[in-house]
């Protein structure tokens, strides 16, 4: 009898230390682990790479880390207004934010392994820490006059209550959006693959005809795969830049 498995169930939590205290359900899970594997390796990479100043003609680690260094630190230059001394200080979570994501969405790509940012409450976890992390670096730079991007310039008065309430709601669901978008393109690219392996797989094993009519599907996954690689990359793209553009409206209110 042939077993239908569901495409979700790549994305399930798989409990490995069981951790109960009273009420709290602290487990440490395939997902704390495959994080912790990241961070590890992110740390180690830097580590050696770094290690006694680097290599006068770096090899291809060094290269790699250099590169993205470099295009870290473009993004972040290009992207926050304001003096070179300002801006550099939000270097560090910037290039961190992105070394995680990234990895953590190329770790999910090998076979078997788990995708950490496919989990909405991770990704929603990230973006929230830091919107509040921005959001308390507009009040730092502005105090209480950070409020005033609620109120654009020359409205009027009796539009001044609709517009705060709406600038307002569009503000916090920044946080919201940027943790959905992650989540939704991991998930639905990683779910659409396994889709459509499991039927290559299945016309393979009714072979015949069948067996020839099997390329086209697996022909489409290989290109998906492909497809899906280059998402990884984008998305962890598309939420660093998104948190530099956050991070000028913070410090540079217009």
């Amino acid at each position: 009898m042939n077993m239908i498995f569901s495409p979700l169930e790549q994305f399930a939590i798989i409990s490995l230390i069981p951790i109960h205290i009273g009420n709290f359900y602290l487990s440490f899970t395939n997902s704390s682990l495959f994080m912790l594997l990241t961070i590890s390796f992110v740390f180690l990479l830097f580590y050696f790479v770094t290690l006694n100043g680097g290599y006068l003609v770096p090899n291809a680690w060094q290269s790699f880390v250099e590169i993205l260094y470099d295009f870290v630190l473009n993004l972040v230059n290009e992207q926050i207004s304001g003096p070179i001394k300002i801006k550099q200080r939000f270097f560090p979570l910037i290039f961190v934010t992105f070394s995680f994501l990234l990895f953590c969405n190329l770790i999910g790509m090998i076979p078997y392994s788990f995708t950490v940012t496919s989990h909405f409450i991770i990704t929603l976890g990230l973006s929230f820490s830091l919107f509040i992390g921005v959001t308390i670096v507009g009040f730092q730079t502005h105090g209480l006059h950070f409020f005033s991007f609620l109120l654009p310039q020359g409205v009027p008065l009796p539009l001044a209550p609709f517009l705060v309430l709406l600038e307002l709601i569009s503000y916090c669901f920044r946080a919201l959006s940027l943790g959905i978008r992650l989540f939704a393109n991991m998930m639905a690219g990683h779910s659409l693959v396994k889709i459509l392996s499991g039927f290559a797989w299945t016309m393979l094993s009714m072979g015949g005809v069948m067996y020839l009519a099997h390329l086209a599907p697996f022909l489409i996954v290989f290109a998906l795969t492909g497809l899906e690689l280059g998402v990884a990359i984008l998305q962890a793209y598309v939420f660093t830049i998104l948190i530099c553009i956050y991070l000028n409206d913070a410090i540079n209110l217009h």
